[in-house]
C-alpha cells in the first residue's frame, strides 16, 4: 500500500497533458514506483492515442469523427484518472493493456 501512497501524485500528474506525462516520466526516474510507472503508461498512451487520431482527423475532416474522438478520449482518461485518484491499478478499457505492453522504455 505504500507504493500507491508515495506513487499518486506522480501517477494524477501523468493524466495531465502530454508534459504532464513527460514531467511523470522524469518524476519516477529515480523511485521508480510501480503505481506510477503504470499510470504514467496509461496517461502517456491516451495522450498519443488522442493527438494521432486528431493528426489523422486533421486530414479528413468529420465533424462526428471529432465528436466522438473527444468523447472517447474524455471518458478514458476519466477513468484512468480515477484509478489514479482512488489508488487502484486499471487498466483503461480497450487499450491500456496494449499501453502496459508498448511503452516497456517508461520506467
Amino acid at each position: 500500500m505504500n507504493t500507491v501512497k508515495e506513487g499518486k501524485t506522480t501517477a494524477l500528474t501523468a493524466y495531465f497533458t502530454i508534459i504532464g506525462s513527460l514531467i511523470a516520466i522524469s518524476m519516477n526516474s529515480d523511485a521508480k514506483n510501480e503505481f506510477a510507472r503504470f499510470h504514467t503508461r496509461q496517461a502517456f498512451g491516451l495522450h498519443l492515442f488522442f493527438l494521432g487520431f486528431a493528426l489523422f482527423l486533421s486530414q479528413w475532416f468529420n465533424e462526428y469523427a471529432w465528436y466522438g474522438l473527444y468523447i472517447c478520449y474524455f471518458v478514458l482518461w476519466w477513468y484512468g484518472f480515477l484509478g489514479a485518484l482512488n489508488g487502484k491499478k486499471q487498466s483503461v478499457p480497450l487499450v491500456g493493456d496494449f499501453f502496459q505492453k508498448w511503452f516497456t522504455f517508461i520506467q
